[in-house]
């Protein structure tokens, strides 16, 4: 855990959070970040010293919508974006998954605090490493047996679907893999490692006193 500094404005030491040990690799006014020992997932606190590019802080389906369209140009999908409460601050909690190439997925969580003039991200990103798609495979095979997914012409019918719209078809949209459900199974998977990891900096994030003073994002 990183201490706070005494200050009147915010500023990226406004916020604390658990380091889990991990090595800190950098270490500036607009971002902290640290690996873990593997080298496979890195953890990061931003700050955005402007006023943030959302929206909305308080309509989740735009917030959706936003964050989709953002995501599918880098043929990714999402997984997870709601809008919780966070020791009386609004935040936006989203997981996004990006192809890589040649396989295997990248997998961003994050947690967005925005203000009027200013905003922070606290974010995971956890890497799929050596031989990947074995999740995603196991449970494939599962769900195809009990009848719940068929076979299609490219791909295995009513696999994948975003979360929120099943219309949406365009990037690499959530498998049923991906729920939550089965992180008990995987829990070494990068995915399961992430919503972990942000269970654990919702339950330990620190604000400081300061940012109880600024006026927070409007919209």
């Amino acid at each position: 855990m990183f201490n706070f500094f005494k200050s009147k404005k915010a500023s990226i030491n406004s916020l604390s959070i658990p380091d889990f040990g991990w090595e800190q690799v950098k270490n500036d006014p607009e971002m902290k970040q640290w690996i873990n020992p593997a080298q496979t997932i890195a953890l990061s606190v931003n700050f955005f010293d402007q006023k943030p590019d959302l929206p909305t802080a308080k309509d989740i389906a735009i917030l959706r919508t936003f964050y989709r369209n953002q995501i599918v140009v880098h043929d990714g999908g999402l997984v997870q974006a709601n809008l919780i409460n966070l020791k009386t601050y609004s935040v936006i909690k989203t997981i996004f998954k990006i192809p890589q190439k040649p396989t295997g997925m990248t997998y961003l969580g994050s947690l967005t605090i925005p203000f009027k003039k200013c905003s922070y991200v606290v974010k995971i990103q956890a890497a799929e490493v050596g031989t990947t798609g074995m999740r995603d495979n196991l449970i494939a095979d599962q769900l195809l047996k009990e009848g719940k997914i068929t076979l299609g012409e490219n791909s295995f019918e009513g696999w994948f679907e975003d979360p929120y719209d099943a219309s949406f078809k365009e990037g690499t949209p959530m498998n049923l893999s991906e729920t939550i459900a089965y992180d008990a199974m995987f829990p070494e998977h990068p995915l399961s490692k992430a919503r972990s990891l942000l269970e654990q900096l919702e339950a330990q994030i620190l604000f400081g006193e300061e940012l109880s003073k600024i006026k927070r994002f409007g919209k």
